[in-house]
């Protein structure tokens, strides 16, 4: 069954498991006592260390292991804070990062601190001029920047973001979860945090290195292991297949890596050509090169999915159709592009040709049988309504139900006339504006409805 979501955690890679084998017959004592095993077990955390500092580009003073990736960023994030609290409690983080990031920055805000989240193009790559911008208000203490995002593989300007936080005095603190294991992130960083279920390393490993001359200040209990950084006794056969696979993608990274861009090409090529309606998002260029992110319309993403599983294909979704929240991704919505049906492909190291062939065999089918149980609106228009104007009633209606409502009547009304959309679903917010620039229709703004929820509404253009 092919795995196409290795954004989310890479399987195992077989270095890794040897290693974590291996290390579970020597690496199971104590490395801070003096005995034999002890020095045993400090021998192999030691040389990970070094591996992965190697890897990032650090000094291998300059790097603690975590419990996870996510336990890095939040460290990271509070104990630079707390280290240059004198200078100021403002955050900076772009408007596409981690969760990790922004809910640190939910933290910040509640104890009274500022979070400043500078905008992304359509392409989810940060403006650097904005950025800088941002850099330059009084009070700012910490910024962060992902590498590149796990949702649309959009790789960020970290080496021109770099140069702005130094000449403005700033640390920069770089999410590089997803692309660590493809290559070391450019020079000029100040902290860095990673994951090491990412890169085929095994869960429950981060890691967090901070410059030195960083000012940093650990929050909360802290002991002697792992500089007071990451309290609490080390997880050695983990760290040293983390370490381990860590190297052994490094090497295989440039090979694999071109090979598996080309898989993602003939992916973003293809699925245009087979399935109508989509929009391939993120930057065709500069991006990871195994993830390719797209969106359809007038699908239900939680049932596509499943139909994608029930077919033997593993991928994820940003769509809120396939959350409990209802409520898109905040990557696609500061995006600005369609959410609705959203299918993250992502592809693990040997993943074949005959696995993406046979995927975009698959896909025009499911996605074709998930619009018809929807009713998606096919390629016949209407006669227009004389009155020029329709009300399209869609509360208490979740996508993409409102969009394809939208979709069936517009040829109802003449060109120049409107539709106005009732919905109370947050994904319309979204998805409606992108349908009209998909479509060539004008969206003409939005305004509160006194029926409930939000009136959205389109003039039909053509």
């Amino acid at each position: 069954m092919p795995y196409f979501d290795a954004a989310s955690a890479a399987p195992l890679h077989p270095v890794a498991r040897q290693a974590l084998l291996a290390s579970l017959d020597e690496g199971w004592a104590d490395p801070a006592r003096l005995y034999r095993e002890g020095r045993r077990a400090r021998l192999l955390l030691d040389a990970a260390r070094e591996a992965a500092a190697e890897a990032v580009g650090c000094r291998p003073d300059e790097l603690v292991f975590t419990p996870s990736g996510t336990r890095a960023v939040h460290a990271g994030i509070s104990g630079a804070l707390a280290g240059r609290r004198r200078v100021g409690n403002r955050l900076v983080v772009s408007a596409v990062e981690h969760s990790s990031v922004l809910h640190a920055g939910e933290a910040l805000a509640a104890a009274g601190g500022t979070v400043t989240e500078v905008p992304v193009g359509r392409s989810g790559a940060v403006d650097a001029d904005s950025f800088t911008a941002a850099l330059a208000v009084a009070g700012t203490a910490l910024a962060c920047l992902q590498s590149a995002n796990h949702e649309v593989g959009t790789e960020q300007p970290v080496a021109e973001i770099a140069e702005a936080c130094r000449a403005a005095s700033v640390p920069l603190l770089v999410d590089a979860a997803q692309s660590l294991g493809w290559g070391p992130v450019p020079e000029g960083w100040s902290l860095l945090a990673a994951s090491a279920h990412k890169w085929g390393g095994p869960a429950g490993v981060g890691l967090l290195a901070v410059r030195k001359g960083v000012r940093f200040a650990p929050q909360g209990p802290t002991d002697e292991r792992e500089s007071g950084r990451a309290p609490g006794f080390e997880n050695l056969p983990a760290i040293v297949a983390a370490a381990a696979s860590l190297r052994a993608v490094r090497a295989e990274a440039a090979a694999e890596g071109a090979r598996l861009r080309g898989l993602v090409d003939r992916i973003r090529a293809r699925v245009p050509e087979l399935v109508p309606d989509v929009e391939v998002v993120g930057d065709p260029v500069r991006r990871l090169p195994h993830l390719v992110t797209f969106s359809c319309l007038y699908v239900d993403g939680e049932t596509l999915l499943s139909e994608l599983d029930r077919e033997g294909f593993s991928v994820s979704s940003g769509s809120s159709c396939t959350s409990s929240t209802l409520t898109p991704s905040h990557v696609l919505r500061a995006m600005g592009v369609l959410s609705e049906g959203n299918v993250r492909v992502s592809l693990p190291s040997g993943t074949t040709e005959e696995d993406v062939d046979r995927f975009l065999a698959v896909l025009p089918g499911v996605v074709a049988g998930v619009r018809e149980r929807l009713g998606a609106p096919g390629a016949v228009v209407s006669a227009p309504a004389p009155s020029g104007s329709l009300v399209v009633d869609s509360l208490g209606k979740r996508c993409p139900i409102p969009v394809i409502e939208l979709a069936k009547v517009i040829g109802d009304v003449p060109v120049g006339g409107t539709v106005t959309v009732l919905s109370d679903d947050a994904a319309a917010r979204l998805d409606i504006p992108a349908w009209c620039e998909m479509r060539g229709q004008e969206y003409v703004g939005e305004e509160t409805s006194p029926a409930g929820g939000t009136a959205y509404v389109v003039r039909r253009a053509s």
